[in-house]
């Protein structure tokens, strides 16, 4: 190896060295090892770099030139808090190139710098086209824990030029790990795609992050992973998030839902929702998800919506008085369903909306709530509280045992179940049901990055947890909240990709539906939300910084990005002509069900009906009544508190992530007309606003901390 330079990261060095046919960093610390990254593979050629004058903030740089064209590579860093090195390499073609294979860019290194030599677990490795994570422990020698984070969003324009996708990208095996820049595609008599001659282009963006100390149990392995990924997010530039009016789409969906036929079917007398536009029978989990997400808008509005007595009403011929609960379906659902078959999650969410009603107050869900709960807790104890992922509802008769071949069921099941039992103690004040959380949670363990199985179930389940350790002091069950959310934001695309027809809609930070699903779902999305702004409000300051920011920053994306899952916001060219249920209907103003990171057609599944919820929920929680006042107050992160303190004065207090912005506005009340505000700062700084129109007054403001607004 030829040494070019070096540079300090902390207490690690990083040496940028030139070996026979690559460029190099050298990441190590003194006897304990270390990493190196492939910045530039010259494919068996040799290469000739020369170190250019670095620009302000930047840590090295070097142009390497080699038969394909010239490399430019960067290197910064930062040595705040937890160690993160960055190398940016941009690739200018000498002609147009089809690349070659180049191999994965990452190797752990033992003392003596041999890969061969170092041991290790790898915890976590990207999935489908999910963020281009790797995290894993480096633990012979004792050089502790490493995130390798590939920025797909840097890669938009490789992507499109060769055709590739970022899917199954960066893992590897030991110790050959790291990213694998995808090959283009060929088919028939079609060449594969060049990169243009001349034309720059960034060919990879790693972000490393360092830690000493690698965790030995899980609790501590996620904890660990969430604050490393944070790190890594506060080196991104995420998009900025449009302001969406969630109320106008509530209005437009309460009018579709009252309206449209397709929307629902009358049986036994009841109006049901149908879970897709003229798709599927109605179910119990369809009808209270709308209805919950219905009763929160009318708490809102300060009105009831009649259409949540009209859908609550029909409930009760969901249940089963032999069986002593709730069914999934109705007694008269189509012969082309197994009426006795329930997938896991399936039975407990209605219960999980009937305890929030009950909570509210609502005596006819308490009531079905306490006749359905013990067969649930029945079941939980027939199953041990590991759920297989379908069952028969008469007799536990498992119908499908295992998601595929790792043998595992729906294993966040657990999370709701515990959430449901913690529901109950809230009603009943019975310590049995704090019991059966406490079961649930801990048969969870040793899931590992493994424990999610749907995404708002893991959220649920994070939820649960501090719920749970609020009621019983147990600081453990708080460290094991951040299992569930190590699973679930290792799911998640903290990207945002312009390949195919996602550059007409967001998927930054949007979390795929299922596990292994190629896909993000709305209902999922919002449901999330619901749980995390729970899991938010329970946690309090003893909440890893980290998780409060990947969390609140997760839930300002949901407000963005879902507002393109509803098909007029998408052209109509980029939608599925066939579905696996109902069918498109783009005046209806109910979500699709399926969006794709990597840019496929959307609505392939449908136009779900059970995720029109997302309207009223995520107006309810951006949207602010000031009484009297002649606006209402839009917020993108979670108000955690706020105090009229003059008859034209209120505080508020902001729970986001400290580093990052949020978005106020003033939204104009029909008819009236907006005031003269004056925001201001806890330090007392006049915060001015960044457009106003007719109808609204925005600002961008810390996404922590207090703000004073007066009006005039």
């Amino acid at each position: 190896m030829k040494r070019l330079g070096a540079f300090d990261l902390g207490d690690l060095e990083v040496e940028v060295a030139q070996g026979s046919d690559s460029l190099w960093a050298l990441v190590r610390k003194a006897g304990r090892g270390g990493v190196a990254l492939r910045a530039v593979y010259g494919g068996g050629v040799e290469l000739t770099c020369r170190k250019i004058a670095p620009d302000d903030g930047v840590a090295f740089c070097v142009d390497v030139d080699s038969s394909v064209g010239r490399h430019r590579v960067t290197f910064t860093s930062s040595a705040d808090d937890l160690h993160r090195l960055r190398v940016e390499v941009r690739l200018t073609p000498s002609e147009p190139l089809v690349l070659p294979y180049v191999p994965r860019d990452l190797y752990p290194l033992d003392d003596r710098d041999d890969p061969t030599g170092a041991t290790g677990q790898v915890e976590a490795a990207q999935r489908g086209v999910n963020s281009g994570l790797l995290y894993f422990r480096h633990d012979g020698p004792n050089f502790g824990n490493v995130l390798y984070f590939q920025n797909f969003t840097a890669l938009n324009a490789f992507y499109r030029a060769t055709g590739t996708t970022p899917k199954d990208t960066v893992g590897g095996q030991w110790p050959e790990l790291g990213y694998l820049t995808p090959s283009p595609p060929t088919s028939g008599d079609e060449p594969p795609k060049p990169l243009a001659e001349g034309e720059e282009v960034v060919v990879s963006d790693a972000i490393l992050v360092f830690r000493d100390w690698a965790a030995d149990h899980e609790r501590e392995m996620a904890r660990q992973f969430l604050q490393m990924l944070g790190v890594a997010y506060k080196a991104l530039k995420p998009p900025h998030p449009d302001y969406r009016d969630w109320v106008w789409r509530a209005e437009k969906t309460l009018q579709d839902l009252t309206d449209a036929p397709a929307a629902t079917r009358r049986h036994y007398d009841h109006l049901y929702v149908m879970p897709y536009v003229d798709g599927e029978y109605p179910d119990a989990m369809v009808q209270m998800s709308v209805v919950a997400a219905l009763h929160d808008y009318g708490k809102w509005r300060g009105e009831a919506v009649p259409l949540e007595a009209r859908l609550m009403a029909g409930m009760e011929r969901f249940y089963d008085p032999k069986l002593k609960t709730l069914r999934r379906y109705l007694p008269n659902v189509g012969k082309e369903k197994d009426a006795d078959a329930v997938d896991a999650w399936y039975y407990y969410h209605p219960l999980l909306n009937l305890g929030r009603l009950a909570l509210d107050g609502d005596e006819v869900a308490k009531d079905l709530l306490q006749r359905s709960v013990d067969y649930g807790i029945k079941a939980a104890h027939h199953f041990k509280y590991v759920w297989p992922i379908m069952y028969d509802v008469k007799d536990f008769a498992v119908k499908t045992q295992a998601r595929n071949d790792d043998g595992l069921g729906q294993t966040d099941v657990s999370g709701i179940y515990a959430y449901v039992m913690l529901q109950m103690h809230q009603l009943t004040g019975e310590p049995q049901y704090v019991k059966e959380a406490r079961a649930a949670l801990d048969a969870a363990r040793a899931m590992r990055f493994d424990l999610m199985y749907q995404a708002n179930l893991t959220a649920w389940g994070a939820a649960a947890c501090v719920r749970l350790w609020r009621i019983t002091n147990d600081r453990q069950y708080l460290a094991q909240s951040y299992v569930y959310l190590a699973s679930f934001f290792h799911n998640s695309q903290m990207w945002e990709s312009q390949i195919g027809h996602a550059e007409h809609y967001s998927n930054f930070l949007g979390v795929t539906c299922l596990h292994d699903a190629p896909y993000m779902a709305i209902y999922e999305c919002f449901d999330a939300f619901a749980a995390f702004q729970f899991y938010l409000a329970d946690s309090g300051p003893d909440l890893e910084p980290a998780v409060r920011m990947l969390v609140s920053e997760y839930c300002k994306y949901a407000l963005h990005r879902a507002w393109f899952y509803y098909p007029d916001q998408l052209p109509p060219d980029m939608l599925a002509s066939e579905h696996q249920s109902g069918r498109i209907d783009r005046a209806l103003s109910f979500p699709l069900e399926d969006l794709y990171g990597d840019g496929q057609i959307a609505g392939q599944i449908g136009q779900e009906i059970y995720g029109c919820g997302a309207a009223f929920i995520f107006a309810t929680r951006s949207q602010h009544v000031v009484d009297g006042a002649p606006f209402r107050l839009f917020c993108n992160q979670f108000i955690r508190a706020s105090e009229r303190t003059g008859e034209r004065a209120l505080y508020i207090q902001l729970d986001g992530g400290e580093t990052c912005p949020a978005d106020l506005s003033l939204v104009r009340l029909a008819r009236r007309k907006l005031p003269t505000p004056t925001l201001k700062s806890a330090w007392g700084d006049v915060i001015e606003p960044r457009t106003i129109r007719d109808d609204r007054i925005d600002y961008r403001v810390p996404a922590h901390g207090r703000l004073i607004l007066s009006w005039t």
